[in-house]
């Protein structure tokens, strides 16, 4: 293999075989190709494109790589969520010990916050003791006992998409729709799923806000899963607004405690059922979305969800007394409300203006090597189409000092927008991708 050859063919728009993808992946992975080829490499991709047929061969090349989650001893469906990522998206803390509360197996791979979307694995590192960097051996043992495991991609799972990701991030070359399909699905298929559901954001805090784009993104995912016999459903969510009234780690993992318990925010609760609905369906265990609606608020309301978090807790170091006592968690010393300069009509909440205030207050990472403050945030009251009067709250600021507080007034003031009349917001969750094509999301007849 002589690696210019292959920038160069891929430079003129022209393919490069399975074969050739398995060995630069292999030699990637070891450190005997050069950071520069790769670059350059994945540039002409951004530029010329990459067929069906490559992204399959890099899929399984980046798969290869690393180990995979045996789970085929297991009697039931193993079935995992991905999200593209979005600000307040603590969706996974509550869906994962939900649907595994109902006989399904989670084996929940997740990420750390990329830009102005938090990360699941810093949400979790807010409860005292967690430990979401478990070895797939450890894994594989909690699943077996309990059915369910949170973790981050370890140095086992996918090598080669760990180190072709950072160096994406690093060439401006992230966003480009195949590349992110064959990234998310070498992990999600090294976890030896039977299922998959995608969480796929739209509007102006996701990742891609083009409608189209975000559709040709799932359809490619769905490709990859069926092509290796892992049924793929996706649906489109809306990020034009936080989801959920928290924003922040620590704040978000106790709303999402607050919802196991059955006291959600409601749109947390819609695109979480919504997306369970799809999962139990894949798993089997419902026979239709109405049953599975209603078998999920069966196990908040009996307290099978919250108990099974505990135990999740518990069985990777945490300290289950979080889920009644939330002074456990980190907290912020200094609080402070925002409130509305004038009368009017809530239009917007900006998802990339919070995203990148938390970032601001501390709360996120500027560098991989920064530290994050668990404790501080926001919690926003306020929603898009809220009459709201002048001095009405809006908001509350979580922060470590003085001038965090001022600078989280500021982030506040520009993600909030009033005005004369109330405008229209995305659906909360709007589109249902399969093979078979793309469908509006009908809500289920469930009160």
């Amino acid at each position: 293999m002589i690696v210019p050859r292959l920038i160069e063919r891929k430079r003129d728009g022209l393919p490069i075989d399975a074969a050739e993808w398995r060995e630069l992946v292999r030699a990637y992975a070891r450190g005997d190709v050069p950071d520069y080829q790769m670059s350059a490499l994945l540039m002409a991709i951004y530029f010329r494109g990459i067929d069906a047929a490559e992204v399959n061969a890099l899929t399984d090349a980046m798969i290869e790589s690393g180990g995979t989650l045996d789970l085929d001893h297991l009697s039931i469906p193993r079935i995992d969520k991905h999200s593209t990522g979005g600000v307040g998206d603590k969706v996974s803390l509550v869906l994962a010990p939900l649907i595994a509360s109902l006989g399904v197996a989670v084996p929940m791979m997740s990420g750390r916050g990329l830009g102005h979307t938090g990360g699941t694995l810093d949400k979790l590192d807010a409860i005292p003791g967690f430990r979401s960097d478990l070895s797939l051996d450890a894994a594989r043992k909690q699943i077996d006992a309990i059915g369910c495991a949170l973790i981050g991609q370890t140095a086992e799972i996918a090598p080669a998409d760990r180190k072709l990701y950072a160096l994406r991030d690093a060439t401006a070359t992230v966003e480009v729709v195949q590349l992110i399909a064959a990234s998310i699905m070498s992990k999600k298929l090294a976890e030896g799923l039977t299922g998959l559901v995608l969480d796929v954001k739209r509007g102006s805090g996701s990742f891609i806000p083009d409608e189209e784009r975000e559709i040709e993104l799932a359809n490619a995912m769905i490709g990859l899963g069926a092509a290796r016999g892992c049924p793929v459903v996706a649906l489109l969510t809306a990020m034009d607004r936080p989801l959920g009234l928290a924003c922040g780690n620590a704040l978000e993992v106790s709303e999402a405690i607050d919802a196991l318990k059955g006291d959600g925010p409601d749109d947390l609760m819609e695109v979480t059922f919504a997306l369970g609905a799809e999962m139990l369906l894949l798993g089997g265990v419902s026979s239709s979305a109405e049953a599975a609606w209603t078998s999920m608020r069966d196990a908040i309301s009996s307290g099978r969800a919250v108990e099974k978090f505990a135990g999740i807790v518990e069985a990777q170091g945490g300290d289950p007394r979080i889920i009644d006592d939330r002074s456990l968690l980190p907290s912020a010393p200094l609080t402070q409300h925002f409130v509305a300069p004038h009368a009017g009509f809530v239009t917007e909440v900006a998802p990339r203006t919070v995203g990148y205030g938390i970032i601001a207050l501390g709360g996120g990472r500027r560098t991989m090597e920064d530290d994050v403050d668990s404790g501080v945030g926001f919690v926003i009251s306020a929603k898009p189409g809220d009459r709201v009067a002048a001095g009405e709250s809006l908001a509350t600021i979580h922060a470590r000092d003085d001038k965090s507080l001022a600078e989280g007034h500021r982030v506040l003031a520009d993600a909030i927008t009033i005005g004369d009349a109330p405008a229209a917001s995305l659906d909360l969750v709007s589109h249902r991708i399969t093979q078979s094509g793309v469908s509006s999301w009908i809500r289920p007849g469930v009160a």
